[in-house]
């Protein structure tokens, strides 16, 4: 009978440690393009808009245009969605708040100064912006906005707001895309070359 409690409890033991080995993989999901904070945002998130950019380039005439590949295009898509939900907690850690109608608005109004509808979709490519994140461009917009007001008024930089939020909640970034200086508020390259290119 002890050996049978015995052998019970070594099996127990033996599940708990694989559920905490489980648990703690999930803590650092090798899926997570970047998490900010307890949001993460994948690395299928970041693929999917690569592929509508790309997608875009097709459907406009890109002659002439200094459009961003490989590498660049990657980091670039990076760089958008964690400033943009850096840009969104800072503003919301100040009580600045941007709603969906002054989304609409903004759009709206940039989309009347570009020319019309018709003229949008060779607009987003030469800028470099998936359509399916237009709405989530024109709230960052909104949000630096707000940002660089609000810090003009305290006499302080925009850096300093964004750098206290981002160390409060923390910064995790995959490896392939880079690291985060948390001095500059900036994502850092990948070195790709492993060392064999450097930049000043």
């Amino acid at each position: 009978m002890k050996l049978e409690i015995s052998q019970r409890a070594k099996k127990i033991t033996a599940l708990l440690s694989i559920g905490a080995v489980l648990l703690l993989a999930g803590c650092s999901s090798p899926t997570a393009a970047f998490t900010v904070g307890k949001k993460s945002t994948s690395i299928n998130d970041i693929q999917k808009s690569i592929d509508n950019i790309l997608a875009s380039r097709r459907s406009v005439d890109i002659t002439g245009m200094n459009l961003q590949n490989g590498s660049a295009l990657i980091q670039n898509q990076v760089q958008f969605f964690l400033i943009s939900q850096l840009l969104e907690d800072t503003g919301k850690s100040l009580g600045l708040n941007v709603t969906p109608a002054e989304v609409a608005k903004a759009k709206a109004d940039a989309i009347t100064q570009i020319g019309g509808e018709a003229k949008l979709p060779k607009a987003l490519v030469g800028a470099g912006i998936d359509p399916t994140t237009l709405d989530l461009y024109f709230t960052s917009v909104l949000y630096s906005q707000r940002l660089a007001a609000y810090a003009k008024t305290a006499g302080k930089p925009v850096t300093d707001y964004v750098t206290a939020v981002a160390a409060k909640e923390g910064i995790t970034v995959n490896p392939r895309y880079g690291k985060w200086d948390p001095k500059t508020a900036n994502l850092i390259p990948a070195d790709t070359t492993a060392g064999a290119v450097k930049t000043k």
